[in-house]
């Protein structure tokens, strides 16, 4: 008798220990937006490479690619490019060419 009391003694104290560890069902993460494929802190040689970024850079800022210091400033991003042509890259426009840019899949 004393092992009857002892087991249910012991399996009083299991249960609620088990339902301790076991957890709620883990809810599935919510949809997000994928990320642009081209940012503005994007090198240039890397956008230019795409069709639709090149596309991009042509209509928005025009003579970028035939510039006569395209390889020097290529491997740069548009927003390290920027402050050295201030005058051309004002931030209306840069916030033009970043919407454009978000277009591109």
């Amino acid at each position: 008798m004393k092992f009857v009391m002892l087991g249910a003694a012991m399996m009083l104290v299991a249960v609620p220990a088990f339902a301790q560890t076991t957890s709620a069902p883990v809810a599935p993460a919510p949809a997000t937006t994928p990320a642009a494929k081209f940012t503005l802190d994007t090198p240039i040689e890397t956008i230019v490479a795409d069709p639709a970024g090149k596309a991009v850079i042509e209509k928005d800022l025009p003579g970028t690619t035939t510039h006569p210091m395209y390889d020097q400033f290529k491997t740069m991003s548009l927003n390290q490019v920027a402050p050295m042509a201030a005058d051309k890259m004002t931030p209306v426009l840069m916030a033009k060419v970043q919407a454009d840019l978000a277009t591109v899949k």
